[in-house]
């Protein structure tokens, strides 16, 4: 029994190093291809590197709407 609820552990714990390595990626990715006014480009780009998990969880939530493209 034992092991089972090891291997759930594990199954949790590399899905959430999935999610805190590919929703940055992806944020960033976002930022980088989207066209934006004046210098919003650089500072969500560094908002997204610098804090990772919660730049990339504002940027989805907000920056998203404010790129022309």
């Amino acid at each position: 029994m034992e092991t089972v609820s090891v291997g759930i552990f594990q199954g949790a714990l590399l899905i959430v190093a999935l999610i805190g390595v590919l929703l940055p990626l992806l944020a960033l990715i976002s930022v980088l291809r989207g066209r934006f006014n004046g210098n919003e480009k650089l500072l969500w780009a560094l908002v997204v590197i610098f804090a990772p998990f919660l730049g990339s969880i504002l940027y989805f939530a907000i920056g998203r709407s404010k790129r022309l493209s």
